[in-house]
């Protein structure tokens, strides 16, 4: 049994925050929103958002550099106004509450930290962006990001491979950090619950830890494998095309030897690994109820301990480690206004997928099974991809899940092959837009703040279409048939 307790304001804030209290109580089952009753009309203002990532930097670059907050923003009350003028404000609040404490502060504040955390670890020496140290390098960051999560491989790895490469032509960084966000960002992470959120929330569910390793690693290796050789092989044309001297004439350093600058980061990095398996395997059965959104004493417990690794790491990491990193707060200020438009605007579109045969989005939960209303590996594998390639890969991963049963135990036994489609489909499909999983958007703040060009939302997915697409089809035919 879980034993929940109610936080309450403190006596100075009562009439306020009373008042909010009782609202949010009244609709607390927002959390819970049966998606039945929503228009496909309440997915306009994600379409709208999504749209604006896509656009609004190739048109209006100035207006969205100056102001894609109050975009995100905007959207986001697109959503909440007509909601509460339909279902009532208390609805409204109870979503946006439950959404911000149970799902977003978690989540920027796993983010911030390995941000933080990897931006103090810095590279020296003079490293040269050849063919071979460049697919090195991702071939790296590709088995790190099963045991660090991709964010942090990500966020290790990227400010490297900048350097590594200042001596190339801007236009071939643009595949260098395409292929990194496909490999690190998305496809690395797909082996363990430490590697990507879908997969541990389904260790949350009662996968077990080791299941994904033991089922889709030669899926994982064929993908990567593939991807690898494929950078390789155009990184290897464009360089002797360049005609790239050995010398770097934009040396990070007159030493030669590759040297690591905040180690103690390094630490800091193993203890964040180790507060997000703690909140997965502790269950003390105790939560505590904020604003009507309840948050468990083991969830209280990470995000503190993450807070407190954020701030050792920002007093504790030599100030030379960070100026050599470049290090500033802009990407993280980016991702998080755009995340929570997100967020908040994802609300009704995923309430609608839960709603199953009976909502708005009948006809994808129809396609997952057969006449006998067997679960089909083969769309299993193409519909949770496609949806976690626009929408949050962990909360499809969950839609998905749920849909096929929600038994954990059966999942990994009986139906192994659609725990394998569900699970391959959430990480791989991650990589098809910017905005499929956090780190995508991460990585292409993280470049542009070093004023390198990346490629627009719809160049972007020109790649992930003529590259990655294509693999996938080859791995769900060879796989999820």
């Amino acid at each position: 049994m879980i034993r929940t307790f109610l936080i309450r304001p403190a006596r100075g804030a009562a009439p306020v925050l009373g008042a909010w209290l009782a609202l949010t109580a009244s609709g607390a089952q927002a959390a819970d929103l049966d998606g039945a009753q929503l228009s496909v009309a309440y997915a306009l203002p994600f379409v709208a958002l999504l749209l604006g990532i896509a656009i609004l930097p190739l048109v209006a670059a100035r207006f969205w550099h100056h102001h894609y907050g109050k975009y995100a923003a905007a959207c986001a009350l697109a959503f909440l106004v007509p909601f509460a003028v339909q279902f009532g404000a208390g609805a409204a609040a109870a979503g946006f509450v439950h959404a911000l404490v149970a799902e977003y502060i978690p989540f920027i504040v796993l983010l911030a930290t390995l941000f933080t955390v990897a931006g103090g670890i810095y590279f020296s020496g003079n490293l040269h962006g050849t063919p071979a140290l460049n697919t090195g390098l991702l071939a790296v960051g590709t088995v790190l990001a099963s045991f660090m999560g991709t964010t942090g491989a990500a966020m290790l790895l990227i400010r490297p491979l900048i350097r590594a490469n200042d001596n190339r032509r801007h236009s071939v960084h643009v595949f260098v950090f395409v292929f990194f966000i496909f490999l690190v960002a998305n496809v690395g992470g797909s082996l363990t619950p430490l590697g990507d959120p879908p997969l541990f929330l389904g260790f949350l569910k009662g996968v077990a830890f080791s299941w994904t390793l033991r089922n889709i690693l030669p899926e994982t290796a064929f993908l990567a494998l593939c991807l690898l050789a494929i950078f390789y092989a155009i990184d290897r044309y464009y360089y002797r095309k360049e005609g790239v001297v050995p010398s770097d004439p934009t040396p990070d350093s007159p030493e030669s030897a590759l040297r690591i600058h905040g180690k103690v980061n390094v630490v800091l990095l193993l203890g964040v690994v180790a507060l997000v398996l703690m909140s997965g395997t502790w269950k003390p059965g105790v939560a505590f109820v904020a604003a009507g959104a309840e948050v468990g004493w083991e969830s209280l417990a990470r995000d503190v301990g993450l807070l407190a690794l954020l701030g050792l790491s920002l007093k504790l990491t030599p100030a030379m480690a960070r100026a050599g990193n470049q290090f500033n707060w802009a990407p993280m200020a980016e991702v998080a206004k755009l995340f929570a438009g997100i967020f908040l605007t994802m609300i009704p579109v995923l309430a609608m997928l839960k709603a199953g045969l009976h909502g708005p989005f009948a006809p994808i939960v129809a396609s997952v099974t057969d006449v006998q209303g067997q679960p089909v590996p083969l769309m299993y594998f193409w519909a949770t991809g496609a949806l976690s390639g626009f929408l949050d890969n962990a909360p499809t991963y969950l839609v998905f899940f749920n849909l096929a049963g929600g038994d954990a135990q059966a999942l990994m036994t009986q139906f192994a092959p659609t725990l394998a489609a569900i699970s391959a489909g959430a990480v791989f499909m991650g990589a098809l837009s910017y905005i499929g999983n956090a780190p995508n958007l991460m990585v292409k703040a993280v470049v542009e703040d070093r004023g390198l060009r990346m490629p627009s939302f719809f160049g972007y997915m020109a790649w992930s279409v003529g590259i990655l697409l294509p693999l996938l089809v080859v791995v769900s035919l060879i796989w999820f048939r």
